[in-house]
């Protein structure tokens, strides 16, 4: 994993900080997993903005990702490490031995020619493995982590992230998430050993608003700027500041917990994540 720092030979690239990709191996991907990506534009069936600052960017194709890992006891050779447009980390192509394809998400480490195996009994912790938390040595990092089980992977799925398992007690695991809540989550759910690649995402520049423009976001208005009928932050002469930060509900920004008292899996939180 590396970053290069461009010559400054036009203003946008000044500053801009690109990835190496040294850990790209490819850059066709596989056809059969390709969907078709519509977007909306921020508009809704009416036509009607309903999300701002949405729009434009580049034209992608939907990369078919295999979240679940439910082939069981079939091994599976790394065959190239791939960019995906639709999210921050990179993705891998495997080739099942029955002839099958999927894309996984890419942990840091994977190798071209690894082979890979998911189940329950006999797997070794091994990056890129994906197995229950029962299965899994305790201290071990993991990563792509289902909060159900047979939900599929929804935590720890992003650039460089991972979670670690603390402890087991009965039928729960105590796990430490990225954002440094740690949870209990049912033994059963699946898990893949290793950090999520392309750590080196959080360290990149863009260099000029263009490229924003590429990823389909247009301009955001502060809402200092704004009059006080459009957000509760706007309005006053001059360069006057907009009171304490609150969404365009009301909802303070900064310090406020919105999260309801009564939500039933409020028992399975050990720690709170970190102000």
């Amino acid at each position: 994993m590396s970053v290069r720092k461009l010559k400054p030979i036009t203003p946008g690239q000044r500053f801009r900080v690109v990835n190496g990709f040294d850990a790209i191996t490819t850059d066709k991907p596989e056809k059969s997993l390709l969907a078709p990506n519509k977007r909306s534009g921020g508009r809704n069936s009416q036509g009607k903005m309903t999300m701002r600052y949405i729009g434009g960017g580049h034209k992608r194709k939907y990369r078919i990702i295999d979240f679940k890992r439910d082939k069981a006891g079939i091994p599976a050779e790394v065959k190239s490490i791939e960019y995906d447009p639709n999210r921050t980390a990179f993705i891998a192509l495997l080739n099942y031995q029955d002839g099958e394809k999927r894309y996984i998400i890419a942990q840091n480490g994977l190798q071209v020619g690894q082979n890979l195996v998911s189940g329950k009994e006999g797997i070794a912790p091994e990056i890129g493995n994906s197995m229950p938390l029962s299965e899994i040595p305790l201290g071990t990092i993991i990563s792509c982590l289902e909060l159900r089980p047979g939900q599929g992977a929804i935590m720890a799925r992003s650039a460089g992230a991972f979670a670690q398992l603390m402890a087991r007690d009965g039928k729960f695991a105590t796990i430490k998430l990225p954002s440094g809540e740690t949870r209990l989550i049912l033994v059963n759910c699946m898990a893949t050993v290793g950090v999520v690649s392309n750590s080196d995402h959080q360290l990149l520049v863009s260099g000029k608003a263009g490229r924003t423009r590429w990823l389909g976001r247009r301009p955001r208005t502060r809402p200092v700027v704004m009059n006080p009928v459009d957000h509760p932050m706007g309005g006053g002469e001059g360069k006057s500041s907009g009171g304490h930060p609150r969404s365009r509900n009301g909802i303070p920004a900064k310090g406020y917990r919105t999260r309801s008292k009564k939500n039933a899996s409020n028992k399975y939180i050990v720690e709170r994540r970190k102000k």
